[in-house]
C-alpha cells in the first residue's frame, strides 16, 4: 500500500507539468500510466513529429518535450508506476482515496488528478476467431521481454514503426534472436521510419527475416497450442504460416475505460470540472487536459500546462487544510530554488 499526498493518472507532457506544479507546493505526487513509458499521445502519436507552439520552444518533437519535461521534474523524484491501468477508485471514511491497478498495485491518496488524455491507450487487436483465447501467452500486443523469443518462430504482423523495430530485432544476432521471423503486412508499403524500413529489406536480402504480403484469414491450433496462421495473400490464395509466437501491432487507440465508471459528471465522454481549481464532482479529484471539458476548453498542450497549474494550487487545502499558500515565483523564491536544487543569486557586497 502506497500513500502518497497526490496521485496523477496519466504521464503525458500535462501528467508530467502536473508533477511540477505540485512540487513546487511541496506536495509529493505518483504518476500511474498504462503504456509502458511516459509520454502519452506525444509519444505514442507524434514522438520524432514537430510541434511548434510549445512556448520558448519554436520547434521540437513529441520526443524532445517529453525528455524536457522528465528533467524538468527530476527535482522532486517521482516515482513513474507504467504499464498500470487504474482500475478501482472510491473514497475512504477518512476522507482520502483508494486507488488500485489492474496489476495490483494500491495506493491511499488525499487527493487524484486525472490526466488521462483522450483515455487508456490500448493496442487495436487483430480480430479473428479463436484468437484472443492465446493473448499473454503466445499472442503479444506489446514487448517486456525481448529474450523470450529468442530460438522462437515468430509471425510479426503490421507495417508500422513498433513491427519493423521488433521484426528487425529479433532477426539480428544476440541472444534474442528468433528461430525465424516472418515480417506479415498487407501490402509492402510500410508507416514507419526510413531507416528501419532500409533495414528490413536488408535482413530479408541476408535471409534472416522473411516479408509476406496479406492479411490473417484463420488461425491453426495443435494439442491446445496456436501453431499456424491462415494468411489469405493478394492472389486470393490462403497460404499455411507455422509459428511459436504472435506479435501484433496495429496501433493503440484511447479507450475513456473505468474512469467512465466512477461517478464523475461527465459530458459527452469528457469530465466536467470548474475553471477555478480544475475539480471534478467529487471533491479532491482533479482533472487536466484533453479528458475534461469547459466553456471554451482548446485542446492544446499548453492550455493544459495552465490547467495543471491551477489544480495544483486548488489541491492545496486537501493535503494542507491549515496551511497559506502565498504565490512564489520561480526568478526569486529561495524556497523555490531550494526544492528545485537551484542556487540563490547572491548579492555582490561592492554593490
Amino acid at each position: 500500500m502506497i500513500e502518497t499526498d497526490a496521485l496523477i493518472v496519466g504521464a503525458g507532457p500535462v501528467g508530467l507539468f502536473q508533477v511540477f506544479e505540485l512540487g513546487l507546493l511541496e506536495i509529493g505526487a505518483h504518476v500511474v500510466d498504462s503504456l509502458p513509458q511516459p509520454g502519452g499521445q506525444c509519444i505514442e502519436l507524434y514522438a520524432d513529429k514537430p510541434i511548434y507552439d510549445i512556448p520558448g520552444l519554436p520547434a521540437t518533437s513529441g520526443r524532445e518535450l517529453v525528455d524536457r519535461l522528465l528533467q524538468q521534474i527530476a527535482p522532486f523524484k517521482p516515482p513513474l508506476h507504467l504499464d498500470q491501468e487504474v482500475s478501482l477508485l472510491h473514497r475512504r471514511p477518512d476522507g482520502r482515496f483508494d486507488v488500485a491497478t489492474r496489476r495490483g498495485l494500491q495506493f491511499i491518496a488525499k487527493t487524484v488528478f486525472i490526466a488521462g488524455g483522450v483515455g487508456a491507450f490500448q493496442p487495436k487487436p487483430l480480430r479473428v476467431e479463436g484468437l484472443a483465447a492465446f493473448e499473454g501467452t503466445q499472442l503479444h500486443y506489446r514487448v517486456d521481454d525481448a529474450a523470450r523469443f529468442a530460438g522462437r518462430h515468430v509471425v510479426v504482423v503490421g507495417g508500422g514503426d513498433s513491427a519493423l523495430q521488433w521484426a528487425n530485432r529479433l532477426a539480428e544476432a544476440g541472444p534474442q534472436a528468433a528461430a525465424s521471423v516472418t515480417l506479415l503486412h498487407r501490402r509492402d508499403v510500410f508507416q514507419a521510419e526510413p531507416a528501419a524500413i532500409s533495414r528490413m529489406r536488408a535482413l530479408c536480402e541476408a535471409q534472416r527475416m522473411q516479408f509476406a504480403a496479406g492479411q490473417v484469414s484463420g488461425i491453426e491450433v495443435t494439442d491446445g497450442r496456436l501453431s499456424a496462421l491462415k494468411v489469405l495473400g493478394g492472389d486470393g490464395v490462403t497460404r499455411v504460416m507455422p509459428l511459436d509466437e504472435l506479435l501484433v501491432f496495429f496501433g493503440l487507440s484511447p479507450r475513456l475505460g473505468p474512469i467512465a465508471d466512477w461517478g464523475l459528471a461527465l459530458e459527452r465522454k469528457q469530465l466536467v470540472v470548474d475553471t477555478e481549481k480544475f475539480e471534478t464532482s467529487e471533491p479532491g479529484i482533479f482533472a487536466v487536459g484533453d479528458v475534461v471539458t469547459y466553456p471554451g476548453k482548446k485542446k492544446l498542450i499548453l492550455c493544459g500546462f495552465h490547467e495543471a497549474t491551477l489544480a495544483a494550487f486548488g489541491a492545496v487545502r486537501h493535503v494542507f487544510p491549515d496551511k497559506a499558500v502565498h504565490l512564489q515565483y520561480t526568478t526569486t523564491s529561495p524556497r523555490l530554488h531550494q526544492l528545485l536544487g537551484v542556487e540563490t543569486p547572491g548579492h555582490d557586497d561592492d554593490h
